[in-house]
This record gives C-alpha cells, structure tokens and sequence, in this order.
C-alpha cells in the first residue's frame, strides 16, 4: 500500500475533525465546494474505539465511519484522501478499531485524537489528557501501526495544562507516525485565547532535526485560504489544517470564487439539507443540521429574519417550504420595486 503522506501536495490544506460537523454530509458539501487541489484531506467526526469494541455500543459508533457512495466519487474525482479519526485510553481496542477500519471501511488512514480538550472526555483520561500521559500515548500509537497498514497521523495540542512543545512533541517524533497535526493551544485554553505559531514552528524545528519525513499540520485561527498560505511561510508546517473557518466560509477550500451571491448560499443550503436527509432520514437528530443554516444566512437582506425561521424547522419538508416563501416573498418586493 502506498502510503499518501509521502507524497501529498506541499502546502496541504485539510479540514479538521469536528464533532456533529464532519459527517459524510458535511464533508460532501465541502467536496462540492472545493476548487481544484486546493482542499487534500478530510477527517471523519470523533470515533470512540470503545464504542466500536462494544457488542451493542458499536452500532450506535460506527455511523461515524460513513462513507456515502456520492461522498466517495467526489473524494474520487478531487483526487482528496479521507482520515478516520479514533479516540479512547485502550490500545488493545485501538488495535481492534483499527483493523476494523481497514477491513470494512474505505478510509485512506487513521488519526488519533491526542487534542480534544472537552472536559467530558479529558476527565476520563483520554484525547488531550494523554499529552499527561506519554508512555501511554506511545503505546496507543504502537498498538494502532501493528494492527494495519494505514498511514497513521496524530492531532494534538502543544501542551496539557502548561506548555511543554519540546518534551511532547519529541516524544511523538519518535514513535512511527507519518503526520502530527498539531494545534497552537494548550487543553486549558479549549478555544480561548490566541493560537500559539511560534510553538508549532518549535515543532517544525523539533521534526527537522529528529524525523524529517514526518509531515507537520499547523492548526488553529486560520480564517481564510490565504492566511493558510502565509502560516506555511511563515512557520513553515508542511500543511494547514482548517477549523472553525468553515463556518465562516463553506466556499473556504475555493480561494477564487469571489463574492457569493445569497442565490448561492440558499442553493447550498438546499443542497446540504437534501444530502443530510437523504443520509440520515429519521436517524439522527435534526437539531444537527439547524446548527449549519448560519452559515449560509449571512451577508444580504433577510437574512436574520430567514435564519429565525429555519430554526424553528423540524425537517427537511419545512426548511424547503420556507426557502420557497423566502424566494417568492424576494420576488414580490423586487416587482413592488419596479
């Protein structure tokens, strides 16, 4: 198996793992928007290796592992590879979910989730609590690269409660890992504060001197392609990796197109409400999807008074029936204007 982290394009751009965000509907709207080679890789929500070991627990996990037959012919024709993102304190159940994902899923790679800072989780000594806990986190990484030949990444954070880039970082340099996306914030800050460049350059340097072919992924405040670009020249990661900037732009992987019409985003809209229902039907919550309409509700005339009322939607039926009262209401007032 060849193994993609040798030879990805330089700068690499990814969009990160996002809970309740990056399902396979999601991720396939960002596909659709995409220009050509400017988005690389796209990472599945979190999956808890616990839940794929358990008997019962595994059917209410593994939706996360979905790969829409449409997702897959546009990962095809973008030429974009796709990460499956794993979490847990178990190596042996790492060892287990990762041979599952190479059995039965069609994932180019694993990442493993050393950078989460939710409270919920960290408390239980998993995600960025390994940062605490290196022996651990290298073991968790041993375990994973014996049970598949999958490219292996890790996404983390440069520090727990303080920094510590030099120690961590170093630590992670030497064990078998192709990439390390790494945020410019410690568990403490969560989202807070502003990332920290200057540490994940320290990191560049650190991989420099101790293993130069593993890839670097700068993460953290990265609001528009462009800034992308100048983090990598400025810090000189090999890639980005890209956030919250989504939902300020769900054209951010298509750095030419311009100013977005408000026809474009409520088509988008419409597209990306067609995708999630046509995925999921009554099996996962709708709130998920109302959590997106802000995204394409901003910049014209309307559009707080349009997002009010696709909030108060319960399915797919409502929010296409208030996207036709919307246009009609538009065209009346263009006609009364005229």
């Amino acid at each position: 198996m060849t193994n993609f982290w040798h030879n990805i394009q330089t700068p690499s751009f990814s969009l990160a793992p996002m809970e309740d965000v990056t399902d396979t509907s999601f991720r396939e709207i960002v596909l659709q928007t995409s220009q050509e080679a400017k988005l690389n890789i796209l990472f599945s929500e979190f999956t808890s290796v616990d839940g794929m070991c358990h008997p019962i627990g595994q059917d209410k996990v593994k939706h996360r592992l979905r790969i829409n037959k449409s997702e897959k012919a546009l990962l095809k024709q973008k030429n974009v590879k796709i990460i499956a993102q794993i979490w847990g304190k178990d190596p042996e159940k790492y060892y287990k979910t990762a041979q599952y994902i190479a059995r039965e899923t069609d994932f180019d790679g694993i990442d493993i989730n050393m950078g989460c800072p939710v409270k919920n989780v960290v408390k239980n000594g998993c995600c960025s609590a390994l940062i605490a806990q290196p022996d651990l986190a290298k073991e968790i990484i041993l375990a994973t690269k014996e049970a598949t030949n999958l490219p292996l990444s890790v996404k983390t954070r440069i520090g727990f409660k303080e920094v510590v880039t030099e120690s961590w970082i170093s630590h992670l340099l030497g064990t078998p890992i192709d990439a390390l996306a790494i945020h410019g914030r410690i568990q403490k800050q969560l989202s807070n504060g502003m990332a920290d460049w200057n540490e994940i350059a320290k990191a560049v340097q650190l991989r420099n001197q101790l293993a130069p072919h593993i890839k670097i992924i700068g993460n953290g405040d990265v609001d528009s392609y462009e800034e992308g670009l100048q983090k990598v020249k400025q810090y000189g990661v090999d890639g980005v990796m890209v956030g919250r900037g989504i939902f300020k732009n769900p054209w951010f992987f298509y750095p030419d197109k311009g100013d977005v019409s408000m026809d474009e985003k409520l088509a988008l809209l419409k597209e990306h409400t067609r995708v999630f229902d046509e995925s999921w039907g009554k099996t996962k919550n709708f709130a998920i999807l109302r959590r997106f309409f802000k995204i394409y509700t901003s910049g014209f005339i309307g559009a707080s008074a349009l997002r009010n009322l696709l909030m108060n939607t319960h399915n797919a039926k409502e929010v296409y029936e208030t996207l036709e009262r919307f246009a009609v209401s538009n065209e009346l007032k263009t006609v009364n204007c005229e």
